[in-house]
C-alpha cells in the first residue's frame, strides 16, 4: 500500500496539471474569444457538472439561508477570475502566477479586517514580503508597467476578499453548495456582458473550453483530496510548483522569458508564504490530523 504522502503529492501533481492546462487553454483561446465570453462558457459547463454530481449526492444540501453572502462571496471571486483570465492573455503565464500568489497574504489583511483575526508580527512580515514581491515584478517609475499587470493584482486582492467570505461559508455551508452558487451566480455575470461582443464558436475551440470548464473543478479537488492525507506544511509547499512549472511551460509554448526581476519578485512573495504558513502550523501546535484541517475553496 502506497504511503497517504505519496498518494497526497500524486493529487497535487493532477492539481499542477490542472491549473497549468486551464492556463494554456485560456491563452489559446483569448485570439478568438473575450474575456466575460469565456467566463460564461466555463460557468456553463460547472454549472452542468456541478448540477449532475447533486442529482447524485443530493439536492437537499443546497441551502438558501445564507444567499446574500454567497452572491457577495461570488461577485468578489468573479472579479478575481476577470483579473486572471484577462492577465493570462497579455502577460507571462509566470508573472500571472506570482501575483497569483500574493492571494494568501491578502486574506490575511481581509481576514483581519471583517472576522477579527489579530495579524501578528509574523504575518506582517508576510504581508511586506508580498508587498515587495509585487513592486519588483511590476517594478513602478523603472517602465511602463502593464495594464494587465495591475488587472491582475486587483484580482488578486479579489480573490483575497474571495477567500475570507468563503471561511465564514465553510462553517454553514456544504462545499458542493458552494460550487453550486458560485457557477449559478457567476454565470450571468458572464453572460450579460458577453451577449454584446459574443463570438461563433467553432469545433476545433470545443476540447479548449471544455478544458477551461473542468480544469478549475479538477484542480479543487485534487487539492481537497492531498489536503485529506497529508498536512498544509505538506501540500502548501508542492502548490508552489505551479510557478516554475507554468514558467517552463510558458517558455516551451511561448517563448516567454522570466528576468532576474520575475525571479527576485517571486521569490519575495513565495518568502511571505511560506512565512504566514510557518506561523499557521506553530500556532495549531500540537498539529491536529490531517483529515481535520480545513482549506478554502481556490476554484478559477
Amino acid at each position: 500500500m502506497r504511503h497517504p504522502l505519496v498518494v497526497a503529492a500524486a493529487w497535487m501533481a493532477g492539481a499542477l496539471l490542472s491549473f497549468s492546462a486551464m492556463a494554456v487553454a485560456v491563452r489559446e483561446l483569448s485570439a478568438n474569444f473575450g474575456t466575460f465570453q469565456l467566463l460564461a462558457i466555463r460557468s456553463l459547463i460547472g454549472l452542468l457538472v456541478i448540477s449532475a454530481i447533486l442529482t447524485r449526492a443530493g439536492w437537499a444540501q443546497v441551502s438558501f439561508r445564507n444567499v446574500r453572502l454567497h452572491f457577495g462571496r461570488n461577485f468578489v471571486h468573479f472579479c478575481g477570475q476577470f483579473g486572471w483570465f484577462y492577465a493570462i492573455a497579455l502577460i507571462p503565464l509566470a508573472a500571472v502566477f506570482a501575483i497569483e500568489f500574493t492571494v494568501p497574504l491578502w486574506t490575511v489583511v481581509f481576514a483581519a479586517f471583517l472576522l477579527g483575526e489579530r495579524i501578528s508580527a509574523t504575518r506582517g512580515l508576510a504581508v511586506v514580503l508580498g508587498i515587495s514581491g509585487v513592486l519588483v515584478i511590476l517594478r513602478p517609475g523603472w517602465s511602463v508597467v502593464h495594464p494587465a499587470a495591475l488587472v491582475m493584482l486587483a484580482g488578486a486582492f479579489a480573490y483575497g476578499l474571495s477567500h475570507t467570505l468563503t471561511k465564514r461559508l465553510a462553517g454553514l455551508d456544504t462545499p458542493l453548495c458552494i460550487l453550486f452558487y458560485m457557477m449559478l451566480v457567476q454565470l450571468p455575470l458572464g453572460l450579460v456582458p458577453a451577449v454584446f461582443n459574443w463570438a461563433t464558436r467553432a469545433a476545433a475551440h470545443w476540447p479548449l473550453l471544455i478544458v477551461v470548464g473542468i480544469a478549475g473543478l479538477s484542480a479543487h479537488y485534487c487539492m481537497v483530496r492531498a489536503f485529506s492525507l497529508a498536512d498544509a506544511s505538506v501540500v502548501v509547499p508542492l502548490d508552489f510548483l505551479r510557478l516554475p512549472l507554468i514558467a517552463l511551460v510558458g517558455y516551451a509554448l511561448y517563448s516567454e522569458r522570466v528576468d532576474e526581476f520575475l525571479v527576485l519578485g517571486a521569490g519575495l512573495i513565495l518568502a511571505g508564504n511560506f512565512i504566514n504558513l510557518y506561523w499557521e502550523r506553530k500556532k495549531k501546535q500540537p498539529l491536529q490530523p490531517a483529515r481535520s484541517i480545513p482549506h478554502p475553496l481556490r476554484l478559477r
